[in-house]
């Protein structure tokens, strides 16, 4: 057997009080994509900081192309050949794609930038070596998510000596069609003979594009699979939470009960003539593409968008939202897609976030009732076993999932009628994934209405009791998920094959 082109071994890394490494290993074949996964807190970021040399380890070594790396820090770990396409983007939007893949390493001439080289060669990197035509005096930002990805992965790769490439968490921004795109250019990278370390939540992901897949829990590596294949899912999840994991959805024992919400012939700016209802106890999933006005729907349902027709019911009667606060005096609470900018408040803290929604209600004559505010968030933090279970946790520095949790509290905090749950588990890992599930079933159970707008085919299926599915601004399927599949889902969603709504029950 080779020897390893990457080989970090028995790494131990401290923080104050924490073993955030414990004796962890990772080990990478030439020329193999290999997938990184497990919970968050399992250390997947720490040891990949560890590898970038921005955390200095305590114990343990690394080996690239079988030669030890004796002072690991960015400068040693660059030289060596390893690359990082981080989540963030990092790039100038006033800057052209030339610009941006030569940041930091232009050409220089006699007389100064060679501009047109450049150009050229960000054009031909793009195309020749990621397989896309992007013109390089186009602006950053007038490129799409997926684009942008792409030229941020040039830049790192444009000095062609790269051996090494740690994708972390690439697709967390980007639309099912836009992944495609990606992996296309991640399998172009690995026919070059470039060695992938593929870090992502996305299980679906790692067995479509992996070789091999190692699976960290509580800092260590517990489990390497040598040979990933599409069923292997189930497996990799009980390796990451250590527990056996055969049904992360709670089980459908929900009862419906009368009519909350009702849209008929709901229109706005990207969609047309939505009719849809929802009850009390029931979870209504909405499907769709990038594109398909799903997402409209549901920020002008919540009043960020301004509807261009139809009618809206609540409990029988209607109503009209032109603001989020409307929606919220009608009892209307969303969980938006992008809970870190438009669902946080992150310079502040855990028990605060939990208690904007309710300041009026724990106030007494204008100033806030802090004792009673406090017990409110103390009370939310319990229910939803959020971590660090300490209200005064600055919320910037929780995990993705927890984040989210405190979202759900907030609103739970407010006793809403109707839920619209947007994205509700984007970029959370698999554990924290069911314990959300299983807050939204209880919310359905309470008496609550919840509307779940997701990309996620699995989870609609496993979560939801009726599902719409939108295409193109219209609703072109209502299906009923115990009676459906997943491949049948995104048969419908992607336009493979269609049905008429109105040969349908109704929803």
């Amino acid at each position: 057997m080779t020897d390893p082109v990457l080989d970090l071994s028995r790494i131990v890394k401290d923080f104050p009080g924490v073993r955030a490494l414990n004796h962890a290993s990772l080990r990478l074949n030439a020329g193999e994509i290999h997938g990184l996964v497990g919970e968050n807190g399992a250390g997947k970021s720490t040891i990949i900081k560890v590898l970038a040399g921005v955390y200095t380890p305590e114990e343990g070594s690394l080996h690239i192309g079988g030669r030890p790396v004796d002072q690991i820090s960015p400068a040693s770990v660059h030289a060596a050949g390893v690359r990082f396409i981080h989540q963030e983007l990092h790039l100038v939007s006033q800057f052209t794609v030339a610009e941006s893949v030569f940041m930091g390493q232009e050409l220089q001439g006699r007389f100064g930038l060679r501009t047109r080289l450049m150009r050229e060669r960000a054009e031909a990197f793009l195309r020749d070596v990621l397989g896309v035509a992007i013109p390089g005096n186009k602006l950053v930002r007038d490129l799409g998510t997926a684009e942008r990805k792409l030229v941020q992965i040039a830049r790192a790769l444009i000095d062609e000596q790269a051996r090494i490439v740690v994708f972390d968490e690439p697709t967390a921004p980007l639309a099912s069609e836009e992944v495609r795109t990606l992996m296309g250019a991640i399998a172009r990278l690995k026919a070059r003979g470039i060695t992938i370390l593929y870090v992502s939540h996305y299980l679906n992901e790692i067995t479509d594009i992996c070789d091999r897949v190692t699976v960290f829990r509580n800092g260590s590596d517990v489990a390497v699979f040598d040979d990933v294949h599409e069923g292997l899912g189930p497996a990799m999840i009980s390796a990451m939470v250590g527990r056996s994991l055969n049904d992360i959805y709670p089980t459908r024992a929900r009862r419906r009960g009368a009519e909350v919400l009702s849209l008929e012939a709901f229109s706005g700016k990207g969609f047309d003539a939505v009719d849809l209802r929802v009850h009390r106890g029931e979870i209504l999933g909405v499907a769709g593409l990038i594109g398909s006005g799903r997402e409209e729907l549901v920020d002008t349902l919540y009043g960020l968008l301004r509807a261009s027709g139809g009618r809206v019911r609540l409990h029988g009667r209607s109503v009209t939202l032109r603001s989020p606060a409307d929606a919220i005096s009608q009892g209307l609470a969303l969980v938006p897609r992008d809970r870190r900018h438009d669902g946080l408040v992150l310079p502040m803290t855990l028990g605060e976030n939990i208690t904007l929604a309710t300041l009026e209600a724990d106030a007494r004559m204008g100033l806030e009732n802090r004792a009673r505010a406090n017990a409110r968030s103390a009370q939310k933090i319990r229910e939803l076993d959020i971590r660090p279970a300490n209200p005064q946790a600055i919320v910037r520095f929780l995990s993705g999932g927890n984040q989210q949790k405190v979202v759900l509290a907030r609103w739970l905090a407010r006793q809403a009628d109707v839920f619209i749950l947007d994205e509700p588990t984007v970029g959370v890992d698999i554990g924290a994934r069911s314990e959300i599930y299983g807050v939204v079933d209880r919310l359905a159970q309470a008496g609550a209405g919840v509307i779940v707008s997701s990309s996620d085919p699995g989870e609609l299926i496993g979560l939801c009791d009726s599902i719409v599915v939108m295409m193109r601004g219209k609703v072109v399927a209502r299906i009923d998920p115990a009676q459906s599949t997943i491949d049948q889902l995104i048969a419908l969603t992607t336009g493979a094959v269609t049905t008429d709504p109105e040969h349908e029950a109704a929803i």
